[in-house]
């Protein structure tokens, strides 16, 4: 097994260091059959944004995918989605998760309510681990990505994960034009 790498980030088997992921992304690393395809990289954690990481450590931020959480509610009933977007893109809420939702208004769910809920940090939340009742939007560009920097659940690190694998997520839904 060769895991994935970048740059100057030293990857580790996510099983190595449990302490640079946030508990639900590590269970669910335990049950997903591609576990050994991904890597773990300790980063700064005042440097976890996007942009900055990949300033520091000379990644193209075509590498980067972010996960954005996004709710809206239709007859009384909130309906929440993960949004995974490569990170030179920007996510059609107003357009495209809109529709998907079905929902009349798409908004960004609260960073108190996306932390408690996921059980992961701000600027940490990642596909891995989710709530079971959120839906998983993946844009089909980040499944392109040779590898893809993603969150881990927690500042200080991220993973690493070859694009194609994002697709075989549980629950990914792999949509053309999420983001623009």
């Amino acid at each position: 097994m060769t895991l994935p790498s970048l740059a100057s980030l030293q990857s580790l088997p996510p099983s190595d260091r449990p302490d640079l992921l946030a508990p639900p992304v590590a269970a669910a690393l335990a049950d997903w059959p591609h576990a050994d395809d991904v890597a773990v990289v300790e980063i700064d954690p005042a440097i976890a944004d996007t942009a900055a990481m990949s300033e520091a450590y000379g990644l193209s931020l075509e590498t980067g995918a972010n996960c954005i959480v996004v709710a809206g509610r239709r007859d009384g009933v909130e309906r929440i989605a993960a949004c995974l977007v490569r990170a030179d893109t920007r996510l059609d809420v107003n357009n495209v998760v809109k529709r998907l939702l079905d929902v009349r208004k798409a908004s960004f769910l609260s960073t108190d309510r996306a932390t408690a809920e996921s059980g992961m940090e701000y600027g940490g939340i990642t596909p891995l681990g989710l709530p079971a009742e959120w839906r998983l939007l993946v844009d089909a560009r980040v499944t392109d990505i040779d590898v893809a920097v993603i969150g881990s659940g927690v500042r200080r690190s991220k993973l690493l994960v070859p694009g194609q694998l994002l697709a075989e997520l549980p629950r990914a839904e792999v949509v053309e034009g999420l983001a623009g």
